[in-house]
């Protein structure tokens, strides 16, 4: 895991097989524009100039090859490359497709330079892992994302029209004219322009015509948290005591067993009585795990909000609430030298394990917001799993965004799938799949604990709390020209109102409003993120952000 930026400078003609070259860039503003996402990479940094002007820079979070996987990396003649994140099939990648190329170093990120020596532009498909990567050759290149957006890229263009890629968007917003975020499952050449090259058969909610089989959902789970363990440093799971950490943290447990590797397992919430905590307790003395709680107070996550915010570079609502206790907790995690973790995202959109997906209209209905939410991951959680963990240099994987487990989930009828199949429990079947009486996978109490928001889960008034701090930050009158201010992604509440603004103070192009998107409940009354605000939550409360603004007038 890194961080990295890319310039290509010049302009191409519009086939893109000659270039207009632009004045040199001053390497000491290239050094400085790397360095403010240094958090992401605070092992070492690089940057290579080719020899027709081209940059290349790299801020790395050591995870594999310690000692000579440093990037930017040449390939076998005059192509070089900048990656951010892991290839989980680069040893096998090593022994067959590329199995005739001589390599300077052992990392995983190596491959992809020689996959474009190999196979020219049509290679990302033969990546299993995550990854944002710059691959530049002479005059030519490509940039790839990885299929759900897990890693994070940004693509623009400055004034005289030199194309610029990077990690986080604060590296290039003040340099480009135009900015956005690079699509995932594409890459771009300047032949092709954007190529998608993901097209998995479950992007049509009609191909979800599988039958139930538990036994392969099960195996293929934990064939992808496996994958995830591969790592030179130590590593641990983040475990909020909810089904998808806790499944990921017994699985790891399981798959440790007599390696004599101790697993590290880490939670958070405002005080011992935190909802998150209680079930994690169990959970970690079940699995046997090496647990740290770690503790905040509202105070300190109100003030860490503007901070948090140009760590993000979102303004949506439930990605910072949920960010908030992710961001101490990563702070914690690093300081005690663990430098991977593993994590749940995924699982919720995969299954439909958000409350209102009970009240889906029908199941071709809840198969197409599977899909959607899957789809729009790379702005929600994984931005938010992303940015509040590598804001502390900390990589967070996800195994249940693995690219094969997400074939064997997404192609399952939706029937089976539903909560109201099960008298409203959701993620019936990967509950089930783990229900395994001969050896269960955990205590029952939490293999069927219901669905809770992470932001929920710390202690429910540390939301309570903040919607009142944001409600008196901002007047009636404010929050009433909230339009004309921001005509993109109008604030409807004074909480959405106080994060814009924190959000416009670092950002304030109109490209960086449009990177974002909202993440919005659907088939339900009350559309505040939060859980509670479904009357189906064991604690609704269907007036949030309601009531709590009011009361704070």
């Amino acid at each position: 895991m890194c961080g990295i930026l890319a310039i290509i400078n010049g302009t191409y003609t519009q086939e893109g097989t000659s270039i207009e070259r632009k004045p040199a860039l001053d390497t000491v503003l290239i050094k400085e524009m790397s360095k403010r996402m240094g958090h992401r990479g605070p092992d070492e940094s690089d940057l290579h100039l080719t020899e027709n002007g081209h940059i290349l820079s790299h801020e790395r979070l050591s995870i594999i090859d310690l000692h000579t996987g440093k990037q930017p990396i040449q390939g076998t003649d005059s192509a070089w490359m900048v990656h951010n994140g892991e290839i989980y099939n680069h040893k096998a990648l090593r022994e067959n497709e590329l199995k005739d190329h001589t390599f300077r170093t052992t990392s995983d990120s190596e491959v992809i330079v020689h996959l474009y020596e190999e196979f020219g532009y049509d290679f990302c498909n033969k990546l299993d892992g995550v990854f944002a990567f710059v691959v530049i050759d002479g005059d030519d290149f490509i940039a790839g994302r990885d299929p759900i957006g897990v890693k994070p890229l940004y693509y623009g263009a400055d004034a005289e029209g030199r194309m610029y890629f990077s990690s986080e968007m604060k590296v290039i917003a003040d340099q480009c004219v135009e900015f956005s975020t690079f699509p995932p499952g594409h890459f771009y050449t300047p032949k092709t322009g954007f190529v998608r090259y993901f097209t998995p058969e479950w992007f049509d909610y009609e191909t979800a015509t599988e039958d139930l089989d538990l036994d392969k959902l099960r195996e293929s789970l934990i064939a992808a948290t496996k994958k995830r363990l591969m790592s030179d440093v130590p590593l641990g799971v983040l475990l909020s005591g909810g089904l998808d950490s806790s499944l990921t943290s017994s699985i790891a447990c399981r798959l440790l067993e007599g390696t004599g590797q101790k697993l590290h397992s880490f939670s958070i919430g405002l005080d011992a009585d935190a909802p998150d905590l209680i079930a994690a307790r169990k959970v970690a003395e079940y699995l046997g795990t090496e647990h740290h709680e770690i503790y905040f107070t509202i105070e300190d996550g109100i003030e860490i909000l503007e901070k948090l915010v140009w760590h993000l570079e979102t303004y949506d609502v439930t990605s910072i609430r949920a960010s908030t206790p992710m961001y101490f907790m990563s702070k914690a995690i690093t300081d005690i030298g663990v430098k991977v973790v593993l994590s749940g995202e995924g699982a919720d959109e995969i299954f439909g394990g958000y409350l209102y997906f009970r009240n889906a209209p029908s199941a071709q209905d809840f198969q197409k917001e599977t899909i959607d939410r899957v789809q729009k991951l790379s702005t929600a959680d994984c931005l938010r799993a992303d940015k509040s963990t590598m804001a502390h240099g900390l990589e967070a994987r996800v195994p249940f965004l693995d690219k094969s487990f997400l074939q064997t989930a997404m192609e399952i009828m939706p029937e089976f799938k539903q909560p109201k199949t099960y008298d409203g429990v959701e993620k019936y079947i990967l509950r089930k799949a783990f229900d395994t009486p001969e050896r269960p996978f955990l205590p029952d109490e939490v293999l069927w604990r219901q669905k809770e928001q992470f932001s929920d889960g710390v202690g429910y008034n540390w939301i309570d709390t903040l919607i009142a701090h944001c409600a008196a930050q901002v007047t009636d009158e404010q929050l009433a020209t909230a339009a004309e201010k921001y005509p993109v992604n109008t604030p409807a509440t004074k909480e959405a109102f106080f994060y814009r603004e924190i959000f416009h103070k670092h950002f304030p192009q109109d490209s960086a409003a449009r990177t974002v998107k909202r993440w919005i409940p659907k088939w339900q009354e009350n559309t505040d993120p939060s859980g509670r605000a479904n009357s189906a939550h064991v604690k609704a409360d269907t007036t949030i952000a309601v009531e709590k603004a009011k009361a704070a007038i």
